[in-house]
């Protein structure tokens, strides 16, 4: 039996987005070796990921990478990189909580993770800024919550967060048990299924209408070049992955059988992306501390309606079974959940 009680009153948090988010702060020891590259070299090159070579060119002509005002080469200088980022949600509704983790419901425009544009507007850095309100200044400084998968920044309803480090470890497990036999018809794929931790509930709004109740997909999934996706794209591929948690992959998997998400602005039939061509806007750097703006849609886009809406697992702790929902969207619910709503 679990020492602790889940939540039982609905409950939100968040604190509004300043205009401004922090920077990014590098603090740098240039090696023997790297003693005479110049600032833009040294940049471009170490932290590729950070933003390519015309966006630290911008960066240093912004006078972005600055000691009191002045553009410098200095072994340990420390960069403040502060920009605008995209509007984004910042209220989280806490669904479930005890002391070893943290159900919220996620609205769709909220990442999970800083990446890109978004290096502060975050569930992390809400979840952050939530702990620390929390912690009284005579005690000691504990790791704060932290997210144990991803939902797309479009995708709304249930992130599980870990609030130690045991329960990170198994909801982790978890999710890796719950992702490695899907749509397998042998009775070894129904064996896992059977003592499987987890398992997820999703709600789409799609094109077309489905005929079948049930369907199984096991097209496989794989990476191809795309444009302002620095890792690639996922797509369907013939000679990509079979196993089940693929990033986007009930968006590429829906959109395979021909029944894309409703205004998806990546993927098409076939679970391909509407182009493939690597055309930029030289220009596009923007107000965004360098990074590309990609001229054509990428993962992060939102526009369709993806919504987690039940999870149900084994109790990290207790192994207690726990039952997670988050309600609908409007444009998710049917007409008899509306009418239910409404009486």
């Amino acid at each position: 039996m679990s020492s602790s009680s889940p939540t039982r009153q609905p409950q939100t948090f968040g604190l509004p987005w300043p205009d401004l988010n922090h920077g990014l702060l590098y603090n740098d020891v240039v090696r023997a070796s790297d003693s005479e590259l110049t600032l833009i070299e040294f940049y471009s090159s170490k932290y590729k990921n950070s933003a390519p070579l015309q966006g630290w060119l911008q960066r240093i002509r912004n006078g972005q990478i600055t000691v009191d005002g002045e553009v410098v080469r200095d072994p340990s200088t420390i960069l403040r990189l502060p920009w605008r980022e995209p509007d984004a949600p910042y209220l989280l509704e806490v669904l479930y909580e005890d002391d070893d983790m943290i159900a919220l419901n996620k609205p769709s425009g909220l990442q999970v993770l800083p990446g890109g544009l978004f290096q502060q507007r975050t569930v992390l850095t809400q979840l952050l800024w939530q702990a620390t309100n929390k912690i009284s200044p005579l005690s000691c400084q504990e790791p704060h919550p932290v997210p144990v998968h991803r939902l797309g920044r479009g995708t709304s309803g249930i992130l599980l967060c870990a609030k130690t480090k045991h329960a990170k470890t198994q909801l982790a497990a978890y999710f890796a048990d719950g992702t490695s036999n899907i749509g397998d018809d042998s009775n070894t794929s129904m064996e896992a299924r059977a003592v499987r931790k987890i398992s997820k509930i999703y709600r789409a709004l799609v094109t077309g209408i489905l005929c079948e109740d049930k369907v199984i997909v096991k097209q496989p999934i794989g990476v191809v070049r795309y444009p302002g996706v620095a890792k690639g794209l996922y797509v369907a591929s013939p000679t990509g992955w079979i196993q089940s948690g693929r990033p986007h992959q009930i968006r590429i998997h829906l959109s395979y059988i021909g029944h894309p998400l409703l205004g998806d602005p990546l993927y098409v039939l076939g679970g391909q992306p509407k182009c493939l061509d690597s055309d930029f806007v030289d220009e596009s750097f923007a107000d965004d501390g360098g990074f590309l703006r990609p001229t054509k849609p990428v993962p992060g886009d939102c526009g369709y309606n993806l919504h987690a809406h039940q999870v149900i697992l084994s109790h990290p702790s207790s192994n207690e079974v726990i039952k997670v929902t988050a309600p609908l969207p409007a444009i998710l619910r049917t007409q008899q959940e509306t009418e239910e709503l409404t009486c």
